[in-house]
């Protein structure tokens, strides 16, 4: 409690017990939780004026406290600690929820209707939504699968990802939050999922792109290779004369669209020299008259 309970409540040290009590009521209607939604403060004060209330409004312990027995807080003055316990150790007041007002409880004013309501919905409040982070591999945020949550309790909780899930989007598991504090029903279960990235993939929209290496007679030639996608891979056609940067479609192969079906997968072409260099290659272009002719920055503003 912030300093004097009398000064707390307003009232003189003289004040009876009906005007403590009048006093209280006052406040208590100006400063409780339920009038005053989201307010902090008013919370804070209203926690001052139950503990005071609580203090002064008990014969025994305003008496004790008039004497310089116990302090503001109900404790024991320090010259009395080696005979006496702590009053209320467990820093609990009666006023501190709504059980603690049954001493004007059976009054019909619009202030004790308002407590029975607040008491009634306190018991009926659903518990607490619990929030986690789920990580899942940029192919399971395509294809959709089955992980498992360890909870900090030791427990574990299922999910099932659906496909097509993006980076921040958020599951909800009905009920499977902390339970109620009294008969109302559970909390959810709020999963946020990160999707780690992938080497191979990036992903547009409901499109990916993935960037491809082709050798180099691949690319002059043409030809057919196996291409990866987040469901397995598949057989592509290169067409003869293909460059770094050509850009293949494969179609349907992409995230999974909220209208129905599935993006694309764009494969993007890398074309990659034999490593060690080819002597073979070398001479051959080396002797290559048209090779050497062919200027590929030619007309590109370069």
């Amino acid at each position: 409690m912030a300093g004097n309970p009398y000064d707390v409540l307003g009232v003189s040290s003289s004040a009876s017990a009906a005007d403590i009590q009048k006093a209280y009521r006052k406040l208590a209607k100006k400063l409780h939780p339920d009038l005053n939604p989201g307010d902090k403060a008013a919370e804070e004060k209203f926690k001052d004026v139950a503990a005071a209330y609580d203090l002064l409004g008990d014969a025994e312990k305003r008496k004790r406290f008039d004497s310089g027995e116990i302090d503001e807080s109900g404790a024991e003055r320090p010259q009395h600690r080696y005979y006496r316990d702590f009053a209320n150790a467990d820093g609990g007041h009666p006023y501190a929820d709504s059980g603690g007002f049954a001493d004007f409880m059976d009054t019909d004013d619009a202030f004790a209707e308002l407590l029975r309501r607040s008491q009634q919905a306190r018991a009926n409040r659903p518990g607490e939504d619990m929030h986690y982070r789920l990580p899942i591999d940029f192919v399971e945020s395509i294809t959709g699968a089955n992980k498992r949550i360890t909870l900090p309790d030791g427990g574990t909780l299922d999910v099932k990802i659906p496909p097509g899930m993006l980076e921040g989007q958020v599951l909800r598991l009905k009920g499977k939050g902390a339970p109620s504090p009294g008969n109302g029903r559970p909390g959810d279960a709020l999963i946020e999922v990160e999707v780690l990235p992938d080497r191979r993939f990036t992903r547009d929209g409901d499109d990916i792109t993935l960037e491809l290496p082709i050798s180099l007679s691949e690319a002059v030639l043409g030809g057919r290779i196996r291409v990866p996608t987040p469901t397995g891979d598949v057989t592509m056609v290169v067409p003869k004369g293909s460059n770094t940067g050509t850009t293949l479609r494969l179609k349907g192969k992409g995230a999974p669209r909220r209208g129905g079906g599935n993006g694309d997968q764009f494969v993007k072409l890398k074309v990659m020299l034999p490593r060690p260099p080819d002597p073979e290659l070398e001479a051959f272009v080396e002797n290559w008259t048209k090779g050497k002719d062919h200027n590929p920055r030619e007309g590109n503003a370069l």
